[in-house]
């Protein structure tokens, strides 16, 4: 495996190791708080562990919904019809009665701002027949996107052993949620929906309060404790945030307030790279030229402690010398971005220009440079 410090290769004027933002100690029985563009986790606590995800599993719900709408299985303005089981589902409602048929945009709502369990079981019904049938799919889905740590038993979130998400999945369903169905995230940020005149508050506490949250949900059972999903945006700006396992209603807005908050106050963002941009050379086996040039996919940015200029350290790394022929635009090498304090940051590399094979000549060079390299390592 080669390594190419950026440093040299690409220019990049590193500074000496910017300040570790300082570590903070939480209640919360697990969370993960991230940078949204640029994937930086910023803190993290058994992020990996599955635990009962309360209400917050309805965002597994709501994107099998969104799903189906987009493929044009029914449309927002199509009525589902409630079944007797969903009608009296106990916990958090939308009080939709049995035998009516409800918009699919209502029942969106309905889950969203009031976390209706009633209003997941009409739409696990009206897509799978029956809530088993939707958990399943659920799961099933899950995996699709990269929820490995996720599995579902019903469409609300009730307790049940089966029912488990880590704080990882969780924050990667929300992401996945703002980027592919932005015409619906708006829905997340309505504070209050009246339902059969009957009007409840949207239960996320940060909705209210001036600090660039617009979203996403809160969860709570005895065994799962307080948590919430919330996104923030401030500044073109946007941090995820999953927190789980406190006491009250009061922990969980102020906890969920201070995490927010040091994100945006201790962290920056950076662009290193616009897309296309060489970062560095990789070495050539048999080809027409004896380096290509590693261009970014992508635009790269960085996140940063507020006063660090530069990451620690950057590094194009790649199994090497590539041999020819490279094709323009195959991922041949990564960019690893490391920056201290936080975990390091991988994109992908990519060919600047299609390199052919060699001649005779260049073959017979190869030939002969290996051969004096055998003969070297020997004495």
């Amino acid at each position: 495996m080669r390594i190419a410090l950026l440093c040299l290769l690409a220019g990049a004027a590193l500074a000496s190791l910017p300040p570790r933002a300082a570590a903070l100690d939480t209640a919360a029985r697990a969370l993960l708080l991230v940078d949204m563009q640029t994937g930086a986790v910023l803190l993290e606590k058994d992020a990996e562990t599955p635990l009962p995800p309360a209400s917050m599993s309805k965002l597994m719900t709501l994107y099998m919904v969104f799903e189906a709408v987009a493929s044009g299985r029914f449309s927002l303005d199509d009525r589902l019809r409630v079944s007797e089981k969903a009608a009296a589902m106990g916990g958090s409602k939308m009080f939709v009665r049995a035998g009516e048929r409800v918009r699919v945009i209502d029942l969106i709502r309905g889950i969203i701002v009031q976390s209706g369990n009633d209003a997941c079981v009409v739409v696990a019904e009206g897509l799978a027949g029956s809530e088993e049938a939707f958990a399943a799919a659920m799961t099933e889905r899950g995996r699709e996107i990269g929820l490995s740590n996720s599995t579902f038993t019903n469409s609300t979130g009730w307790p049940h052993p089966g029912q488990r998400m880590t704080a990882r999945d969780l924050v990667l369903l929300s992401t996945r949620l703002i980027q592919e169905f932005p015409q619906y995230y708006p829905y997340f940020a309505e504070t209050e929906f009246t339902w059969d005149n009957i009007t409840q508050n949207n239960r996320n506490p940060l909705l209210t309060i001036d600090i660039g949250v617009d979203g996403l949900k809160t969860g709570h059972t005895e065994e799962a404790g307080y948590g919430l999903v919330a996104s923030a945006l401030r500044n073109e700006r946007r941090v995820v945030l999953m927190i789980t396992g406190l006491d009250t209603k009061r922990q969980r807005a102020e906890e969920s307030e201070r995490l927010i908050e040091w994100a945006f106050r201790e962290f920056r963002n950076a662009e290193l790279f616009s897309a296309g941009e060489r970062v560095a050379d990789a070495e050539v086996w048999l080809g027409e030229t004896a380096h290509v040039p590693l261009v970014t996919a992508s635009d790269v940015s960085v996140t940063l402690p507020f006063d660090a200029t530069a990451p620690s350290r950057m590094r194009a790394v790649y199994d090497g010398p590539i041999e020819a022929p490279i094709e323009e635009g195959a991922q041949i090498a990564s960019l690893v971005i490391e920056t201290e304090g936080l975990p390091p940051v991988t994109v992908p590399l990519l060919a600047g220009r299609t390199v052919a094979r060699g001649g005779y000549v260049t073959r017979v060079q190869a030939a002969a440079s290996t051969l004096l390299d055998r003969l070297a390592a020997q004495f």
